[in-house]
């Protein structure tokens, strides 16, 4: 099983492609894992080395004591690739993984060629909401959340016309460790990139979903607007845009990541 030890974690990734082709790491949302992105596989490998990656609390990679912040979460992926030993790469996160890639942006700029921001806000909701669903998870468990959770993932359209892969992502965030949950939970509550976004210095594509309510359109412009020289793209989707509009998704972040 290939594992990243860090200095206080190990995290659980998948490198597959070519070394002659350039690298894309893949960060997934919170509540999820690397398998997220199995419908971008097909399409990336022909002109990437894809990188996955478990984020710490999630799947295969350590669920440490303790509340994250979203710098944590980046510093973990500078690590791993300097454990790869793996100079620039471009990187895609959605909701969670795209605060993070605006993390990196600000951090480590020399660390990355293009930045695909997925689904995100600079900030994502009220305190208040996210003390709810962290008491909600520790009196419950994820089974107390999760049905909720994916309700607003995906469309009641994409939905009903998709049990299967509605179902296997509810299977995921059920199964996702709680503390793990729990720790991300405070590191998305406590990020507010409102006036960091200017300090984000590479190329960035903002992927947005036209029908998402957990980081709205609205929310999704503002990061492309206060982001210097980034592209605005909106789809017609929810939350978990590059599973509900996969062709269109994978469409439009190679054009941005091949030009």
């Amino acid at each position: 099983m290939p594992i990243a030890q860090l200095p206080d974690a190990h995290l659980y990734y998948e490198l597959r492609g070519s070394a002659n082709l350039p690298v894309i790491v893949f960060s997934n949302s919170l509540g999820t894992t690397l398998e997220m992105w199995d419908p971008q596989l097909a399409a990336f490998s022909a002109h990437f080395r894809i990188l996955r990656y478990d984020t710490r609390g999630h799947g295969r990679s350590s669920a440490t004591p303790g509340d994250y912040t979203i710098e944590q979460l980046a510093t973990d992926v500078v690590l791993l690739l300097v454990t790869l030993q793996l100079d620039r790469v471009s990187f895609c996160g959605l909701s969670m993984g795209g605060a993070t890639a605006m993390q990196l942006g600000a951090q480590a700029p020399q660390r990355f060629q293009k930045l695909v921001v997925c689904n995100a806000a600079a900030k994502f909701s009220t305190n208040d909401t996210w003390q709810a669903r962290i008491h909600s998870v520790r009196t419950g468990g994820m089974k107390a959340v999760a049905s909720n959770v994916v309700d607003r993932w995906f469309t009641p359209s994409f939905r009903d016309a998709h049990p299967v892969e509605t179902q296997a992502t509810l299977a995921m965030l059920e199964s996702a460790s709680p503390q793990g949950y729990l720790s991300n939970c405070a590191a998305v509550r406590d990020f507010d990139f409102r006036n960091s976004l200017n300090t984000v210095r590479v190329p960035s594509l903002i992927v947005a979903g036209a029908h998402d309510p957990v980081a709205p359109p609205a929310e999704a412009r503002f990061l492309a607007d206060h982001i210097p020289g980034a592209r605005y793209v909106e789809l017609p989707a929810a939350h978990l845009s590059n599973i509900e509009a996969t062709d269109d998704f994978n469409r439009q972040v190679l054009d941005f990541l091949l030009s």
